[in-house]
């Protein structure tokens, strides 16, 4: 099958998304499809605002209909809700082409989080707007189905994400010097992260940082007995991670956080608030604690048997996530293209 698919979260940037499409790619790259990735790389680019190490695509609309044309692609998936993800959508539309999308970021709480007079509710009916166009949007849990569907969203379709255990694994850890227990966060270093909820806990040992962004450098100052190591990547991140004996994850607003699963299959035990993308990844008292109280959360963590947390993310590999990804998409123009005909309800 030859599948397009555009997004505006791609390399050089490092996130959930980016680490999550990726994998997708290769997957399906594997499995035989062919796949055309347009990102912002390919065109010229404008930092984001508030954020410059995002680059978005200027005017990528010409450059997307053009790629499109040249590929013809059997399936189109949108990923991201950017410019390109945009330009993307308006070219569907006006050659009356089906695609499919997802929702992977909850931007309008990142956006109050940085401008607090946006409203959050008008935000997420703009985003309903642009998904609604779509046959189908995927989501990674029920319960950011549930989420969407109270504001507005419909078509919602399950897509489980998956995680890299041949990279992310337990392996001799990085010779930090840290005094344990040592606790870490790893992932971007910005206010929708609500990283500051974990800087700011009283715990023993020693708290480490992982990964970089427009905030690292406030909360750096503003915390100089935390170790901040700044952008990891590959086989280093992953001996970062080993050298921790639990993750701590503040964030209030991610969809998933597919970083738990990977500091899951590195045999660190999670703590994190009981909110949506942690209450579908962690096995609460198992693979992780959930409580509104971090701290607490925390401290219980580092009782648990990391090896629940190994078998976990071994059971929920990118292989699987990939053959769901393929049976939800739909055919770009209805020309008798053999798809999957059954489909996972994002609610079953």
């Amino acid at each position: 099958m030859r599948i397009a698919l555009l997004t505006d979260a791609w390399a050089p940037q490092v996130n959930g998304v980016v680490t999550a499409l990726t994998a997708l790619v290769a997957e399906l790259e594997t499995a035989g499809h062919h796949v055309l990735v347009i990102h912002p790389g390919l065109f010229v680019t404008v930092p984001c605002p508030t954020y410059r190490e995002i680059r978005l695509a200027a005017a990528p609309l010409p450059g997307v209909a053009r790629r499109m044309q040249r590929f013809q692609p059997d399936a189109v998936h949108i990923a991201t809700e950017g410019s390109v993800g945009l330009a993307g959508w308006l070219y569907c539309l006006l050659r009356h082409w089906h695609f499919t999308t997802a929702f992977h970021t909850r931007f309008p709480e990142y956006l109050n989080a940085r401008w607090s007079f946006l409203s959050v509710s008008l935000g997420y009916r703009v985003l309903s707007q642009f998904h609604r166009q779509a046959v189908r949007t995927m989501v990674s849990t029920p319960p950011l189905a549930d989420f969407l569907e109270d504001h507005g969203f419909s078509g919602l379709a399950l897509w489980p994400r998956g995680v890299d255990t041949a990279l992310f694994r337990p392996i001799a850890p990085a010779p930090l010097g840290l005094t344990g227990p040592v606790f870490t966060c790893f992932g971007r270093v910005a206010p929708e992260k609500n990283i500051e909820a974990f800087l700011s806990l009283e715990l023993p040992g020693s708290k480490l940082v992982i990964g970089d962004g427009p905030a690292r450098r406030r909360l750096q100052k503003r915390y100089p007995q935390v170790c901040f190591v700044g952008m990891r990547l590959g086989e280093d991140l992953v001996a970062h991670l080993c050298a921790a004996d639990c993750m701590v994850f503040p964030s209030r607003t991610d969809t998933l956080g597919l970083v738990l699963m990977e500091a899951m299959a590195c045999g660190l035990p999670v703590a994190a608030f009981p909110v949506t993308g942690p209450r579908q990844v962690v096995q609460n008292g198992i693979t992780g604690v959930l409580d509104d109280d971090l701290r607490a959360a925390a401290l219980a963590a580092l009782s648990l048997d990391p090896v629940s947390g190994i078998a976990y993310a071994k059971a929920n590999g990118w292989a699987a996530s990939a053959a769901e990804f393929v049976a939800q998409l739909t055919p770009a123009r209805r020309q008798g293209l053999y798809f999957p005909a059954t489909t996972r309800d994002a609610r079953s």
